[in-house]
């Protein structure tokens, strides 16, 4: 098995999940951690660009990864699987 369908088993069992575990329309809160030094930080927050969304940013103690939060309203769960898999290109960032 590729690893392209082993990524594309993922998500369609991640999709599953998604239908069975929240209501939709519904709230959906995205969660990166990544190095603070970072170059994609405004490359990730772009990705969210047209959609209503409320950014957090948390440093962790020794400044070394900085977590970001986005929370925002989605009609589907193919959105949370379209938006994760734009994050896929990042070198060093943590999907939670």
């Amino acid at each position: 098995m590729t690893s392209s369908q082993n990524t594309e088993e993922f998500y369609q069992r991640f999709l599953k999940k998604l239908e069975i575990s929240h209501s939709w329309p519904g709230k959906y809160m995205f969660k990166f951690i990544m190095p603070s030094n970072s170059n994609y930080i405004e490359e990730l927050i772009s990705i969210f660009e047209g959609i209503d969304v409320n950014i957090s940013r948390k440093y962790s103690a020794n400044k070394k990864f900085l977590s970001i939060s986005f929370n925002t309203n989605l009609d589907f769960p193919e959105e949370v699987i379209r938006i994760y898999k734009k994050t896929s290109h990042f070198k060093g960032l943590i999907r939670l």
